[in-house]
């Protein structure tokens, strides 16, 4: 767990948009892990296989908030704008403008959609191969090229840097 709960949690992050539910994320990614123990298949990379665990625990709370979402409304806790919810924006380390910035990203990651979202950060941000990425969220290399493609010009059309 201290080996990798780190990259998972900056993973969860950048994919929830909020540090706060990244843990639970990641709680969640170890629990399933153990749980999937006896099924781990020791010739795929320890680390991609965590990261698909992460991802559909991802996924699962973006459809439980979806869910809550359109049952409360936006009075729901999780609601972006909602007086509990977390800033996403980095450490009181960086300068107050390096922040914005990253809050700015972050944000943008995280409305992105979910078929753009997912190859961009494997590939851009965790530093997996086309090829890993793909494996992770079977699909063909060649979509994950697309989709990272898109997602990159999708951003750029979303933090105004044509």
């Amino acid at each position: 767990m201290r080996r990798h709960k780190g990259a998972l949690f900056v993973f969860a992050r950048r994919h929830v948009g909020d540090a706060d539910a990244a843990l639970d994320v990641v709680q969640e990614t170890f629990v399933a892990a153990w749980r999937a123990l006896g099924r781990y298949d020791p010739a795929r990379p320890f680390p991609a296989w965590l990261r698909a665990i992460a991802l559909n625990k991802c996924r699962d709370r973006g459809r439980r908030l979806l869910v809550r979402r359109l049952v409360m409304g936006e009075r729901s806790i999780d609601a972006p704008g909602s007086p509990d919810y977390a800033d996403a924006g980095p450490g009181p380390e960086t300068t107050m403008l390096e922040a914005q910035e990253a809050g700015r990203l972050e944000a943008a990651i995280a409305s992105l959609p979910t078929n753009l979202k997912e190859p961009l950060i494997l590939t851009y941000l965790d530093g997996f191969s086309q090829q890993e990425a793909a494996k992770i969220l079977d699909v063909s290399i060649k979509t994950i090229e697309t989709r990272a493609y898109r997602a990159r010009k999708r951003l750029a059309e979303l933090l105004g840097e044509h």
